[in-house]
């Protein structure tokens, strides 16, 4: 049987990508003939699916901002699909199975997977965001709003079946009357992410830089002698301040490999956010062994075990104070232990179980 998934911009394979492709694979493996289709795939995707007997269904939607970086790009398919829906202009078999991992493709599916509603993920961003973007925001807000909700309800009911990424990505849809019907957490490799040494160096506090991250508890923590490495690629949203920061060494985008052994060595991860609706970051950092301090609340509060695989924090306050704390007086050492026993429980092999009880179901229909 055919299955096609639809995808957002895929101008690489991680991210929001990945719960698709470690579905595909699996699919190819169990004999499908699998189709990803989305509104942009670069080059070199497009050539890496095929190697993994999938076909790339690029829709090369004629952007403006296609140079302008993978948020703009994004930003750009949502208004193609949510004010003139060009992005659903597309001919699928239909004798396919067709799973919606987009939040930017309006198609008939199977299982639409949410991963996050745009207007209540800018809400959240809004702190953080430049003078100008601020703005341009406010005076758009209500027209995105608007149009998001009309969006996500016309996905809502041409689709059979609605799984969330996390309860906290499930009660966003709620907001807009969409009913979920199961929670699918996204897949970690754990034969990939996984402790580089048994003796990691813990001479530093690593985070993730992107448009998510509340860079001002970033500041407040290295200001307090706390040496910090920083990996991430959207520089554009990074404050010159934070650049410059004599204990910040910012990396920038790094391998897989090489992102690995950043995890493994530190002492523990700090995933401060404004908004996240699941979070990979921490995931990926406890899968290496080491603990994660973010806040609370939202994705990463629902799989990161408070005292067992890191610490949470309801406020700003908190985890500064607790980032300066475990900085001078180190954790137990069997939190990192706890931390890869955790971390398989969402391995890719369990996501592919739970996927397989629902595709056994469509098979059956």
């Amino acid at each position: 049987m055919d299955v096609t998934l639809a995808c957002d911009v895929m101008l690489d394979l991680e991210g929001s990508i990945r719960p698709a492709l470690y579905l595909a694979q699996s699919l190819v493996e169990n004999g499908y003939k699998v189709f990803i289709m989305s509104p942009m795939i670069s080059r070199e995707v497009e050539e890496r699916l095929r190697e993994g007997g999938i076909t790339p269904i690029n829709l090369r939607a004629k952007l403006i901002v296609k140079n302008s970086g993978l948020s703009m790009i994004w930003f750009e398919t949502w208004i193609r699909e949510a004010f003139l829906r060009l992005n659903s202009r597309c001919n699928i078999s239909k004798s396919s199975i067709v799973i919606n991992f987009s939040q930017v493709i309006t198609i008939p599916s199977s299982v639409w997977y949410l991963q996050g509603p745009l207007s209540l993920a800018l809400k959240d961003l809004e702190k953080e965001l430049s003078s100008s973007f601020k703005i341009a925001y406010n005076l758009l807000k209500p027209i995105i709003e608007y149009a998001d909700r009309r969006l996500v309800n016309r996905m809502a009911n041409i689709s059979a079946m609605i799984v969330a990424n996390s309860k906290f990505c499930a009660s966003m849809y709620s907001f807009f009357g969409v009913n979920v019907d199961d929670v699918i957490y996204p897949p970690i490799d754990c034969e990939v992410f996984h402790p580089s040494t048994s003796n990691p160096s813990s001479d530093y506090v690593l985070t993730y830089f992107g448009k998510e991250t509340e860079f001002s508890v970033v500041k407040r923590i290295a200001d307090m002698n706390v040496k910090i490495k920083a990996f991430g690629s959207k520089t554009h949203f990074i404050p010159e301040k934070l650049l410059n920061h004599p204990n910040i060494d910012y990396v920038g985008r790094v391998s897989t490999s090489k992102l690995v052994n950043l995890y493994s060595n530190a002492l523990f991860t700090i995933f401060p956010f404004t908004h996240e609706p699941f979070g990979y970051v921490p995931l990926e950092s406890i899968a290496c062994g080491t603990p994660v301090l973010t806040y609370d609340f939202q994705g990463p509060g629902e799989y990161v075990i408070d005292g067992k695989v890191g610490w949470l924090a309801s406020f700003d306050e908190k985890i500064i104070q607790t980032a300066i704390d475990i900085w001078k007086n180190g954790y137990p050492p069997i939190m990192r232990k706890h931390c890869v026993e955790n971390a398989s429980k969402l391995d890719k092999k369990c996501y592919i179980e739970k996927w397989s009880k629902i595709l056994l179901t469509l098979d059956n229909t």
